[in-house]
């Protein structure tokens, strides 16, 4: 197993308290580097999510700055579905708009 992996996993199983004491000193090296604190933020962030704990507030001017930002997006267009060419059947571009059936 990835020795990075490994490390992410004792970091989240140390946050549920979940981790056994053999592993605990592998995991608490870890949580000294930038990486693994940044890893110990995102496992609690996702806990305190997953128990509707998180702090839901925005940063002031969040919802304007976020219109401004959709309403500089392009128009969505969706492109025309492309046909296969068969030579059996005619070119609807080409056929009468207009059929009369007897």
């Amino acid at each position: 197993m990835d020795t990075q992996k490994r490390l992410h996993e004792n970091i989240s199983a140390l946050a549920d308290g979940e981790l056994a004491d053999s592993e605990r000193e592998l995991a608490l090296a870890a949580l000294d580097t930038a990486e693994g604190q940044a890893a110990w933020r995102a496992y609690h962030l996702t806990g305190d999510v997953l128990r509707d704990q998180a702090s839901g507030a925005l940063s002031d001017g969040f919802g304007a700055s976020l219109a401004a930002r959709l309403a500089a997006e392009p128009a969505y267009v969706p492109a025309a579905p492309e046909r296969a060419a068969d030579p059996a059947e005619p070119d609807p571009a080409e056929s009468p708009a207009d059929v009369i059936l007897p």
